[in-house]
C-alpha cells in the first residue's frame, strides 16, 4: 500500500512536470545559447551514472528486498543508494528539458516527500532486524554516499527473473529523454502550442 502510493506520487508528479514541458519552451533553447547544450550534456551524464547505479542496487536487492538485510555493494556506501540515484537521474531529465526550472522543481519535491518515504521504510527496517540496523545505520551514511565504505562479496547469487523485472524501473530516465525530445521536436516543428517559456 505504501510502496503504491510512492509511485502514484511520482507518476502524478511526473506527468504534470510533462504537462508544463508540453505547452511550455526553454528559454534558452529558443535563443540558441550553448547553455541550453551544456544542460542538456550535463542531464545525459547524470542519467547515465542514475541508470548504471540503478542497475548496481536492483542487482543485489532483486529478490531480496524483503528476505534479509542488504548491507553490501551499493549498500554498504549508503543506507539508501536507490532513492540517491533515482534523485541523480531525476535532476539529469529535468536538465535534459534544457532548463533550470524543471531540475529545480524535482529536487523541491524529492526534498518534501522522500525523506518521509525513506524514514518510513528504515522504521520497518528497525522493526524486522532491530540490532543488525542499528549496527549498519550507525555505520552507514543515510543518503550521501561515502565510496571509502564500499565492500562487495566474491560471488552475488542473482535472481535472473526478478532482475528482468527491475530493469524497466532502473532505465526509465533514459526513456524520459525520449519523450522531451519527442516534445521538443514537436514544439519546433509547430505542432505543440508554446504559452509561456521557463528558463
Amino acid at each position: 500500500m505504501y510502496r503504491s502510493s510512492r509511485l502514484n506520487f511520482t507518476r502524478l508528479f511526473m506527468a504534470g512536470i510533462i504537462a508544463v514541458l508540453v505547452v511550455s519552451s526553454g528559454y534558452w533553447d529558443a535563443v540558441g545559447s550553448m547553455f541550453s547544450a551544456f544542460l542538456f550534456l550535463a542531464g545525459c551524464v547524470l542519467v547515465g551514472i542514475a541508470s548504471i547505479g540503478r542497475l548496481w542496487c536492483s542487482l543485489y536487492i532483486a529478490g531480496y528486498k524483503t528476505k534479509q538485510l542488504i548491507i553490501s555493494g551499493p549498500y554498504s556506501i549508503c543506507r539508501n543508494p536507490l532513492y540517491f540515484f533515482s534523485l541523480l537521474g531525476g535532476l539529469g531529465a529535468g536538465l535534459t528539458s534544457e532548463s533550470l526550472l524543471i531540475p529545480l522543481l524535482i529536487a523541491a519535491a524529492f526534498g518534501l516527500y522522500y525523506p518521509f518515504v525513506i524514514r518510513h521504510e528504515e522504521d520497518k527496517l528497525q522493526a524486522l532486524y532491530g540490532s543488525e540496523f542499528e549496527s549498519y545505520r550507525n555505520r552507514v551514511p543515510r543518503f550521501w554516499p561515502q565510496l571509502s565504505l564500499l565492500t562487495e562479496p566474491t560471488e552475488y547469487v542473482v535472481m535472473p527473473n526478478v532482475f528482468r523485472r527491475h530493469l524497466f524501473s532502473a532505465l526509465w530516465f533514459i526513456w524520459m529523454i525520449g519523450i522531451l525530445e519527442i516534445i521538443e521536436e514537436l514544439h519546433e516543428m509547430h505542432l505543440l502550442p508554446t504559452y509561456f517559456r521557463i528558463y
